[in-house]
């Protein structure tokens, strides 16, 4: 696996993973109909930068985002979002890209990485954050709606990269 820059050319690839995802409504609070253009605007104009996990015959495998997560004075502290293709989880995948994530955010001067709204439901994810060493620091209570169980915890979770 290789984890690259986003180019134009992948969009055809990528839009659907990121509809879909979107779409099931139970791990980001994007609207479930948002339009491709939305999403495009999202993962790929907004971020600093946007990655791609791909497969050595060059198939999708999951994709990240990196950005500050606050302008100005909180801008050394970044954010970052995270999608697995839904056949390649269970692979090391998402772990790899948060990895590859925290040295691109050293390398572009990020001092720490913040989770916003890591839905408490999301049991894998939560459970590999901590792993990878980031903490909950704090519970937003019935935070996300989620698609089949209704209004549920959302965690901010934080490390420090420095």
């Amino acid at each position: 696996m290789t984890v690259r820059p986003f180019q134009d050319a992948d969009w055809p690839q990528l839009w659907p993973l990121l509809r879909d995802t979107f779409a099931a409504g139970d791990t980001y609070a994007f609207a479930p109909d948002s339009s491709e253009a939305e999403i495009r605007k999202a993962w790929i104009d907004a971020p600093q930068s946007t990655w791609l996990a791909c497969a050595a015959d060059g198939r999708l495998l999951g994709t990240y985002i990196l950005k500050p997560n606050q302008p100005g004075l909180g801008g050394h502290v970044c954010n970052c979002g995270y999608v697995v293709a839904p056949e390649a989880r269970g692979q090391g995948i998402a772990s790899a890209m948060c990895e590859h994530s925290q040295d691109e955010a050293r390398r572009q001067g990020f001092r720490a990485m913040q989770f916003n709204l890591v839905v408490s439901t999301n049991e894998g994810a939560v459970r590999l954050w901590r792993k990878l060493g980031f903490h909950i620091v704090g519970t937003l209570p019935r935070a996300f709606r989620h698609a089949q169980r209704g209004y549920v915890d959302a965690y901010v979770m934080f490390k420090t990269l420095v």
